[in-house]
């Protein structure tokens, strides 16, 4: 077995801040926990230094370098830049020492869950618990020769790889949902394909939510789901379940909306979340900040969905407060929308429905591509001779087979 060996041993730690006011730092990207994609390490949303104002408390790294977050719970935030740039306090920037640790191998080490586990239960301080420099550096590991890091890098990078293209196809097919929506339909704003236009009320009935008395415990319960903004906020098109129900009484004092139903936020503290839409798979009852819109005869409830999340922005224009965002019901009435004759409107709605049956078998590959990289990532980290493992382990292609295509 091989000797442990602590990561201080191997991995240094930036020292000294920088002042991110100052010449070249402040026109160099700024990375905190926030660009950092959980579990993936991918980096997005970077702006300098100079844009974001930034006047204190950063560390320098360079594209030789590992940045982690040291915050609970972001512990899995891992990145391997390739630039030189600033980070803010709440990262540590990692340097492998090249000639005992490959940064890659270190960055999979970090998001395995012997690591985190380890992560976790070192993370002190009350109301930002953190990672300390000295349990950081003070964990033990086994570590292969720099050779075969590369390897179990290697290995990783291509299981990684299979899972980033199932998540990669999910994302396409959102955009080939919009695209046909927009081929048969135009832009709802500008409808260029001259449809006739009405207000949004003579094709749904529009109604808003509201909140039972809270003082009266026994309106909640579980007879009926009560969707707040958060079940609208979804990745996916439908509602995602309730934390709270009502119960039978409550029901009866609240507002429900059948399946079929596009539920929109509102009422929001952001502008941008105003027009939020996601369809209901069932019955539901909602809070005052979404209004339920439930097709009238002759519109096509797929028809409907996609119009409100393509047309976002028709909904957006009528809001009545810039500063946090409302639309209400008589304003959303009034939103003129294209009408298309209903033949075609349902010819989408099964084009909708093939979109969503991909997408969930898209969604069924990615879950299992995760566990695959997650299952084998642990398990060569987990044994004290990465060679056994390797040697039973078949390397992945990176095929996609077509049932999942």
């Amino acid at each position: 077995m091989r000797p442990n060996v602590r990561l201080g041993e191997v991995v240094d730690i930036a020292s000294g801040q920088v002042d991110p006011r100052t010449e070249p730092y402040c026109d160099w990207p700024h990375v905190g926990g926030d660009n950092i994609e959980s579990g993936g390490g991918r980096l997005f949303g970077l702006r300098t230094a100079r844009e974001l104002n930034l006047i204190s408390g950063k560390y320098e790294f360079g594209p030789n370098d590992v940045l982690y977050s040291k915050i609970r719970p972001a512990l899995n935030k891992v990145a391997l830049p390739d630039f030189v740039g600033i980070c803010s306090a709440d990262m540590y920037p990692l340097r492998a020492r090249s000639n005992r640790l490959e940064r890659r191998y270190l960055a999979y080490l970090l998001r395995q869950s012997d690591f985190l586990s380890y992560a976790e239960k070192h993370s002190s301080r009350t109301n930002i618990p953190k990672i300390n420099r000295d349990a950081l550096l003070g964990y033990e590991l086994h570590l292969p020769p720099l050779a075969e890091q590369r390897r179990i890098a290697d290995i990783l990078d291509k299981a990684d790889a299979i899972r980033r293209k199932r998540k990669a196809a999910i994302a396409l097919n959102e955009k080939l949902l919009r695209s046909a929506f927009l081929e048969m339909f135009g832009d709802p704003v500008q409808n260029p394909k001259q449809w006739p236009v009405a207000p949004l009320a003579s094709l749904a009935r529009i109604t808003t939510g509201n909140t039972p008395p809270r003082a009266v415990l026994e309106y909640f319960g579980d007879d009926i789901e009560w969707i707040k903004s958060d079940n609208i906020n979804t990745p996916g098109h439908y509602l995602t379940r309730a934390s709270e129900g009502l119960s039978a009484k409550g029901r009866a004092v609240g507002r429900a909306a059948p399946a079929g139903s596009t539920l929109m936020t509102c009422i929001a503290g952001s502008p941008d979340c105003i027009g939020n839409v996601a369809l209901a798979d069932r019955e539901v009852a909602f809070n005052q900040q979404i209004n339920a819109l439930t097709p009238r005869d002759g519109v096509d409830h797929r028809y409907l969905y996609v119009l409100l999340l393509v047309g976002k922005s028709l909904v957006q224009s009528a809001s009545t407060n810039s500063m946090k965002g409302m639309v209400s019901k008589g304003k959303l009435e009034e939103v003129q929308v294209p009408r298309p004759e209903h033949t075609m409107q349902v010819a989408f709605g099964a084009v909708f429905e093939g979109i969503l049956r991909l997408n969930r078998r898209q969604e069924r590959a990615a879950i299992d591509a995760d566990r695959v990289f997650e299952s084998l990532r642990d398990e060569i980290f987990r044994d004290s001779s990465a060679h056994s493992v390797l040697s039973k382990t078949p390397q992945p292609t990176g095929q996609l087979d077509d049932s999942h295509a």
